[in-house]
């Protein structure tokens, strides 16, 4: 199974970059997207009717905000949309689909950097999560949990560690949660193969920091360690254009 995960940052604008055509030649069971800034009635007429794939999407009540959507070759025996806490709910920032054993999340987490508050709702979702994914994992369920998290891990996962130490998105508390979910049975995909540093998913667009690969790794995918022996890869697409973001991915014997 080929799961690739993207933070799009308009799914209208990634479609005239190119998004349908990059699509079809992936070869991917799954392709989930977040932030895609768009209503289900909004998205490009091509997008809604992919010959082979279910469209599952999640949007903000506010419109041109947040939302998240998933294309899937593997019909789910059960999709949930709704966590049940309207604060978040009203955001469209998860869609869960269950297979048998296995549940996937593509979750586009909240930004913390706007205020204060915003960072007390970023901790408060990223606790809600945890709680999810370690009440599934003791359900004996197999947990992937993609998307973009909007934090960097460690100081390998960032161009300028120093410099963003009291930023959200780097900051000690934040980091500590990836360590509590690691902790919790789940692995960083990417790092069981990758050790590298250098390797990001996001680049700041107003500074062009792309061009010199000044970024960070904020995209991931987590996986629950029961399923890690089925782990054939996992990867970032930096060569991909088309968002402030690359997509990233796994392949999973599955």
């Amino acid at each position: 199974m080929k799961l690739i995960s993207w933070n799009v940052n308009g799914l209208r604008a990634a479609a005239k970059k190119g998004f349908s055509q990059w699509m079809s030649g992936t070869g991917a069971d799954i392709i989930a997207v977040q932030e895609t800034k768009a209503q289900l009635n909004q998205f490009p007429e091509d997008l809604l009717t992919v010959p082979g794939y279910s469209l599952y999407g999640h949007s903000a009540e506010r419109k041109g905000y947040s939302g998240v959507a998933l294309w899937t070759r593997r019909e789910p025996s059960r999709v949930i949309l709704k966590t049940g806490l309207e604060e978040f709910d009203r955001e469209g920032r998860i869609i869960r689909l269950d297979w048998d054993r296995l549940t996937l999340f593509n979750i586009y987490f909240p930004n913390g950097k706007a205020s204060p508050e915003r960072l007390d709702y970023k901790m408060r979702f990223y606790e809600m999560i945890l709680e999810e994914a370690i009440r599934l994992r003791s359900e004996k369920r197999g947990v992937i949990i993609c998307g973009d998290v909007n934090t960097a891990h460690r100081e390998i996962d960032l161009a300028r560690p120093a410099e963003n130490s009291t930023v959200s998105g780097f900051l000690p508390q934040e980091r500590a949660w990836i360590d509590r979910l690691l902790e919790a049975g789940f692995s960083d995909t990417f790092r069981h193969f990758h050790p590298e540093p250098d390797r990001y998913s996001w680049w700041d667009y107003k500074t062009r920091a792309r061009e010199r690969n000044i970024g960070w790794r904020i995209d991931y995918v987590f996986l629950s360690k029961e399923l890690l022996g089925k782990l054939k890869d996992a990867f970032i697409m930096d060569e991909i254009p088309g968002s402030d973001h690359c997509p990233v991915g796994i392949d999973l014997d599955l």
